[in-house]
């Protein structure tokens, strides 16, 4: 039985809210682990009351960061990036691809936003399709014909029908959190070891035992930022595959998203507004030494060769 776009976008949808809830249960679970370790070291006599406070705090911690990034997180990402909204008159043309594309994918018209660069780039963003953005460069709508044009714009409106942009939202917030707590925890493992309540007789009986889940602890809070951000990084990685196949599911024109990814890969500027923090969102990493290395575990986007390999096989299909 063929697997349609419905199913891909159900399935990213599904995905989304399992992961979110696995990623939730390990900060959590992180957090009380921490918790537990620092109490046998420090507040011996409290443990329980410390482990059970401190997955309390992360969970806290998590909601907040969670409704704050919903709720700001889109004026944000759109000041960072310095782009500014623009009507109908100021570009009929790019209005009408993006009318077309919204009609195509059963979306509501977004807002458009400008970024006054060079450098040829584009992103989606909103809590959901009611409220999305998208936002392009000046250098993006110089530099590409309407084909291509129109198929930049399918492929963020792609990431818009299949809550991506929602998706790294939350991801982001989640990875945030696990690098406080793994901080913290550091700073109070590194810092603590003279306190008084290390010195009491319980702490001094816990023995090899206590000592070896600090050294597990201790390992666990370096490497699980950089496991949290290989998770997040690779489930992007494979959202950007999906959004270029539904951009071409919709454009049925494969050939103008493959050119206009080669033209936006290719171009030697550089994109000042585009950081490490928002590099994700882009079509193409701005950040040009990440896109050389796009290989690497820690890149935001797939090879663009990989990519255009993807999208022109899909006119066999």
């Amino acid at each position: 039985m063929a697997v349609t776009f419905a199913d891909l976008i159900g399935q990213n949808k599904r995905n989304t809210f399992l992961l979110s809830v696995l990623f939730s249960f390990f900060v959590i679970g992180l957090a009380g682990f921490m918790g537990y370790v620092l109490a046998i070291f420090h507040l011996p006599d409290q443990v329980v009351m410390v482990t059970v406070g401190a997955m309390a705090v992360a969970l806290i911690l998590t909601i907040i960061l969670l409704l704050v990034s919903y709720f700001g997180g889109m004026g944000t990402l759109l000041a960072i990036s310095q782009a500014r909204p623009i009507a109908k008159e100021d570009d009929p043309q790019l209005y009408n691809v993006v009318e077309e594309m919204t009609i195509a994918a059963d979306l509501p018209m977004p807002r458009i936003y400008l970024i006054d660069d060079t450098a040829p780039n584009a992103f989606a963003t909103g809590r959901k399709p009611e409220n999305a953005v998208v936002a392009i460069t000046t250098g993006l709508r110089e530099k590409l014909n309407r084909s291509e044009l129109q198929a930049v714009m399918a492929h963020e409106l792609s990431h818009i029908r299949n809550y991506d942009i929602l998706f790294a939202m939350m991801m982001a917030v989640m990875l945030g959190v696990v690098v406080l707590l793994c901080d913290y925890f550091l700073r109070i493992a590194w810092r603590g070891g003279s306190g008084r309540s290390q010195r009491s007789s319980r702490g001094r009986s816990a023995g090899g035992g206590a000592l070896i889940l600090l050294v597990v602890a201790i390992i666990l809070s370096i490497i699980a930022p950089l496991i949290a951000k290989i998770i997040q990084l690779a489930v992007s990685r494979q959202r950007e595959y999906l959004a270029d196949a539904s951009a071409v599911d919709l454009t049925r024109d494969p050939d103008a998203l493959a050119s206009a990814l080669t033209k936006i890969a290719s171009d030697k500027e550089v994109l000042e507004v585009a950081n490490r923090a928002t590099q994700h969102l882009y079509i193409v990493n701005p950040i040009k030494p990440f896109e050389a290395r796009a290989q690497s575990l820690f890149s935001t986007h797939p090879p663009i060769s990989e990519r255009i390999e993807r999208i022109l096989a899909l006119k066999q299909a």
